[in-house]
């Protein structure tokens, strides 16, 4: 049974930092791209980051790009967001998820996904 755990959300102010982990079981991690996906009430769920299998192929919203990081552990099997300089606009519930194949910015690409984390920014 494959299982994707997201932690690591929290309250933080504006301007500071949180890093978000993502464990996944039941798959064979080093063949799966991870992303990481955001929802804001009353918003559509958007594309955050992801990366492929070796970590080697990653993409970024531009939202996010020169704030955000995405890494991975393969011996942890665990996939993590670095998130700096954080904005209220960043608030959000975040999601991770896994693919097959070669990451993608789209989450209907995505077959396991996880249950959430919220983040929120205080300004």
């Amino acid at each position: 049974q494959v299982q994707v755990v997201e932690s690591g959300g929290g309250l933080v102010q504006a301007g500071g930092s949180l890093r978000l982990s993502c464990a996944a079981s039941g798959l064979t991690f080093s063949t799966y791209s991870m992303g990481w996906f955001r929802q804001a009430p009353g918003k559509e769920r958007e594309f955050v980051a992801a990366n492929n299998w070796s970590g080697g192929s990653t993409l970024y919203a531009e939202s996010v790009k020169g704030r955000f990081t995405i890494s991975r552990d393969s011996a942890k099997n665990t996939v993590y967001l670095q998130m700096n300089s954080l904005k209220p606009e960043d608030m959000a519930v975040y999601y991770c998820a896994a693919k097959g194949g070669i990451p993608t910015s789209a989450a209907a690409a995505y077959f396991y996904w996880g249950q959430g984390t919220q983040v929120t920014v205080s300004s």
